[in-house]
């Protein structure tokens, strides 16, 4: 009796934790409006990281990033581009200096990045997954 106990709230936490990972998840978004359906990380990463200009379709692309030290940030420039906060600066830093590029506009958090993803095609964002609603589509879950 006392191992079935064990096994059923050891199913428990797994079901609990699986529920939990998946309701932090992120996913990068673009406006509704736009004909961009689907994008690979390094095509995001790419954008995000100033290395290409343009969505997959060629239409100008342009990145939009949370608050500075937000989870949110942090964990998408680590599973997208796989950079932590500390390279992340050290990158943006040498970018900058060599005039190579400047890091994307901030935004209040996934609220803010919605509502600017979905009012302007050239906008790509990244939002947590319960976030999403029709005004902007998802192309890439980020996990």
């Amino acid at each position: 009796m006392r191992f079935r106990s064990a096994r059923l709230l050891a199913s428990i936490l797994l079901a609990c934790c699986a529920a939990l990972a998946q309701a932090n998840d992120l996913v990068v978004v673009v406006s509704a409006r736009s004909p961009v359906e689907a994008m690979r990380a390094d095509q995001v990463a790419a954008i995000f990281l100033g290395q290409a200009p343009r969505f997959p379709n060629g239409a100008v692309a342009t990145a939009l990033d949370q608050p500075l030290g937000s989870a949110q940030r942090d964990e998408f420039y680590l599973r997208v581009a796989g950079k932590t906060p500390a390279l992340l600066k050290a990158y943006w830093s040498k970018m900058v200096f060599t005039g190579r590029g400047q890091p994307p506009r901030e935004l209040a958090g996934s609220a803010a990045v919605r509502k600017a993803v979905a009012e302007d095609p050239a906008l790509i964002g990244y939002i947590e997954r319960e976030a999403l609603d029709p005004s902007v589509r998802q192309v890439l879950l980020v996990h």
